[in-house]
């Protein structure tokens, strides 16, 4: 009788041991487990009728270095390789019916100047290649928000350095003035305001 209360005392004993080391490795993985919820909840806060016809896109990359140069420390440096895109278009929607005129073998469309629509820079392409000299993680944090605001200036400044409103403007004359010309039947002249 002894020994059979022995044996169930250790085999209750080796049970709760499992037990333990069981709820152990389960606690150990559940602490590990990092679960991600999105909450997502979109409200259209507004529509557009978009009237702009894309003529002309410049695909550009450029290379910055920014240096904050100290009289007794380091130079703070970091190098930025920027990727972007710059599109010229027309708005359509400001021509209005005075600014077509039709003879029997000519329709004038005066169209509005090109404009720059839009210009971004590619986060997904764009790289920080280099920082360095810098003391604090605020500094980098802040050289690196500055660097990417100016490689956004300076892809609008490389555009329009380039005459994308030029080549949006000879691009009308290539792409829409064929169209037009397809659906009027007639001879079809371009000028701009």
């Amino acid at each position: 009788m002894p020994r059979l209360r022995t044996s169930l005392s250790f085999i209750f004993f080796l049970v709760i041991i499992g037990l333990l080391i069981g709820g152990f490795f389960y606690m150990k993985h559940e602490f590990n487990t990092v679960r991600t919820e999105v909450n997502e909840d979109v409200m259209v806060e507004k529509i557009t009728s978009m009237g702009k016809l894309e003529l002309v896109k410049y695909s550009m990359k450029d290379v910055l270095e920014k240096k904050q140069i100290h009289p007794i420390l380091p130079d703070d440096r970091i190098l930025f390789v920027a990727v972007g895109e710059v599109t010229a278009c027309i708005d359509l929607t400001r021509v209005r019916k005075q600014d077509i005129t039709r003879t029997d073998s000519l329709v004038t469309v005066t169209l509005p100047q090109p404009e720059i629509c839009y210009a971004k820079l590619d986060h997904q392409r764009s790289k920080v290649y280099d920082v360095s000299g810098v003391l604090l993680p605020s500094t980098t944090r802040a050289m690196v928000e500055d660097v990417y605001k100016m490689a956004e200036k300076r892809l609008l400044d490389n555009a329009r350095q380039q005459d994308i409103t030029g080549k949006a403007r000879e691009n009308a004359q290539v792409i829409f003035k064929p169209l037009l010309e397809g659906i009027s039947g007639k001879k079809v002249a371009l000028q701009f305001k």
